[in-house]
């Protein structure tokens, strides 16, 4: 009878170590899959230098679902625990900088004039699909703002996609897709269209609708404008001030400038002026004597840019005693 007691303990005991040991091996963890972040693609150096502005570039993290590995159909039950390195939002901003410092735009110049490059990351994974192989896919949101935060570059979204045959268990197919993709966004970013910004042209027309905000940095602001005012007789006080049909630009109170004869170069500082409003903006010119009666004479603003020129004489009628 003890015998069989002892029998029964021990077969007891070795059902409860081999149940310990099954329910180990179930709740071991599952390997983390470790993607390795390069810029693997590198622009045309030199491409943007000599701007006349610098940028600057903030990155956030918008993602939904921050998944590195979103979808997998080689298993039917799980999807295998991944990461990065760097992780995500260490590797877009330091790499971004780093391509286009490459393609010769001046980050952090002055922070006073630069504009600001947004970029919301939307989606940075990497997926499995059966018959086509690991599938990167990254999609950025940006926008451009210049130095006084005004939108001028309405939010875009751009995006990199990359394929990369090999089986489920290629970390290293798995890592090249999401690197390619990373590449094939930044070069999906029209970045002649950022440059732009960045460069003051050199005529109104080539920003058409860049307007005038006091800060240097427009064609207009740097169009020069001859001014030669004359009158009979001469020694008359010469005023000017803005005419506005637009709500972009304000309506001026006379300015004066000198007596004539009155000749000089100016610049067309008016805030909100663009190429493209010009033809709803006038400057007149009033021209008054003591015992003259008063003249004006309207420009329109768009022929001020075309003939860079106003010029005229004031023959003065005598006021009537």
């Amino acid at each position: 009878m003890r015998i069989f007691n002892v029998l029964a303990t021990l077969a007891v005991a070795t059902l409860a170590f081999s149940s310990c040991m099954t329910q180990q091996q179930v709740v071991a963890p599952p390997q983390v899959h470790t993607f390795n972040l390069a810029l693997v693609g590198e622009p045309q150096p030199d491409k943007y230098a000599n701007m006349d502005y610098g940028i600057r570039l903030n990155v956030q993290d918008a993602r939904a679902n921050q998944r590195i590995i979103q979808i997998y159909d080689a298993s039917a039950i799980s999807i295998p625990p991944a990461q990065t390195n760097p992780s995500i939002t260490s590797f877009v901003p330091e790499s971004m900088r780093r391509y286009m410092r490459t393609m010769g735009f001046n980050l952090d110049a002055d922070v006073a004039t630069d504009y600001l490059m947004q970029v919301d990351v939307k989606e940075f994974h990497v997926d499995y699909l059966s018959g086509t192989g690991w599938c990167g896919t990254v999609i950025l949101n940006l926008k451009v703002y210049d130095h006084n935060r005004t939108l001028v570059y309405p939010s875009v979204e751009v995006s990199g996609r990359a394929n990369v045959s090999g089986p489920s268990n290629s970390d290293q197919a798995a890592n090249m897709a999401i690197n390619r993709a990373y590449s094939n966004a930044l070069a999906d970013i029209d970045w002649d269209r950022i440059a732009f910004f960045l460069h003051r042209a050199d005529s109104p027309k080539q920003e058409a609708n860049k307007q005038v905000q006091g800060d240097g940095n427009t064609a207009l602001e740097h169009l020069v404008v001859h001014w030669n005012v004359n009158s009979r007789p001469q020694g008359a006080d010469v005023e000017w001030r803005v005419i506005s049909k637009t709500p972009d630009v304000k309506n001026q109170n006379y300015k004066y400038l000198e007596t004539t004869p009155y000749e000089g170069s100016e610049t067309l500082d008016i805030k909100g002026l663009t190429f493209n409003n010009s033809g709803l903006v006038q400057i007149e010119i009033k021209v008054s004597k003591k015992g003259f009666y008063s003249q004006t004479r309207k420009y329109d603003v768009r022929s001020l840019i075309d003939d860079n020129d106003v010029s005229y004489m004031f023959k003065l009628v005598p006021e009537e005693e």
